[in-house]
């Protein structure tokens, strides 16, 4: 789909990285720079307790798929050198140096236009390119609300499992990449686009953000519960042991789902609609999780399925990928196995593994020369 784009990039860690991986995945060549000084992008280091694996963490290949490595020293003459050269080659670079870092390295948007006018530079940021901040998915978590809401009531303000924060990062600087390549198309001027964690992060609050500036409704720690829909986001446990999450969404899926469990309360004014079931939450939840106990899981949702009710059994990972849906778009190589970030299609090409520390060094700079 892109064969013909040359990106480089300048970052590290998941956000960036992330994006690269994509513009890999549609088929552009992708040259990740690394520090030679410090040992390249530090999530090559992040390893479980357990993890055996080399210069390719697990962490690492989350990522980078696709890519050629180039190792340089970013401090020096000749690696500044290489990557003016591979810059003015380029048609995007994706760069994640906290403000200021990049103008010192002799990297940043007006440095490298300066070489190639065409050029469309994304940046990653913490907190905006006038504060320097060091930017971690972790605290932005913390500061953007997201650990406030996220927790039981009686518990402390809890982190997601996953650096979410850097994912949904990397997704606004993938759309205004895209839509600068195609003002690049139509115009042949480049870009600076830029986007900050904390910015994605505030923006993806989505309806706990309106709840507060339409409602006034300060959102607080629910567990796993919708503040607005009800039964939404509990889950309850089966005869069978398993866990089954509902999200109703209508009168008429609770009240179909009160038919299936044989619940005789549809009728029941502190039910009929959504409003009041939010109000008595705790009371329904009780006799929702008392009529769980005595069906099956994987009954309760073939009947679950016949009446059109979302609902879901909680999976473990290992059970996650055993799914056709995410066999669909897994990425394979040696030992090695991943997830692709672009998952609008599934003819996507075969993509290089993710590579080695400095491992395209020689070549790519062999082809620099020449």
């Amino acid at each position: 789909m892109l064969q013909e784009l040359k990106v480089l990039e300048l970052a590290s860690v998941l956000a960036g990285p992330s994006v690269g991986q994509f513009f890999a995945e549609l088929g552009a060549a992708v040259i990740k720079v690394e520090n030679l000084k410090t040992g390249g992008d530090i999530t090559r280091t992040w390893k479980g307790r357990d993890e055996q694996t080399d210069d390719r963490s697990a962490y690492f290949c989350s990522v980078n798929w696709g890519k050629k490595s180039v190792a340089l020293d970013l401090t020096s003459s000749s690696g500044l050198r290489a990557i003016q050269k591979l810059a003015a080659q380029s048609d995007v670079v994706i760069a994640s140096y906290k403000p200021g870092d990049a103008e010192k390295l002799g990297v940043s948007y007006q440095q490298l236009t300066a070489l190639n006018k065409q050029l469309v530079y994304g940046q990653i940021t913490g907190y905006g390119s006038e504060n320097d901040r060091v930017g971690y998915d972790a605290v932005i978590q913390a500061e953007s609300g997201f650990m406030e809401l996220n927790g039981w009531p009686d518990g402390p303000p809890t982190k997601m499992p996953v650096a979410l924060i850097d994912v949904l990062a990397a997704h606004h600087l993938k759309e205004g990449l895209l839509l600068a390549l195609l003002k690049k198309a139509k115009t042949g001027a480049g870009s600076l686009v830029e986007v900050s964690l904390i910015q994605a992060a505030i923006s993806s609050l989505a309806n706990q953000a309106s709840n507060w500036l339409v409602a006034h409704t300060l959102p607080t720690r629910q567990g796993s519960a919708h503040p607005n829909i009800a039964p939404y986001g509990e889950s309850f446990l089966t005869r069978d042991g398993k866990r089954v999450l509902l999200a109703i969404g209508s009168d008429r899926q609770f009240t179909d789902l009160t038919e299936i469990l044989d619940m005789k309360i549809a009728n029941d004014k502190r039910f009929v609609t959504n409003q009041s079931r939010v109000l008595n939450r705790v009371a329904l939840n009780e006799l929702v999780g008392d009529a769980m106990l005595h069906v099956d899981a994987e009954v309760l949702m073939q009947q679950i399925h016949r009446k059109k009710i979302p609902a879901g059994i909680i999976q473990p990972i290992d059970r996650v990928f055993e799914m056709e849906a995410a066999k669909q778009i897994l990425v394979e190589a040696d030992y090695l196995r991943g997830v692709r970030s672009f998952v609008a299609t599934h003819q996507l090409r075969q993509l290089l593994p993710p590579p080695h520390f400095g491992e395209h060094t020689e070549a790519v700079l062999q082809g620099l020369e020449s």
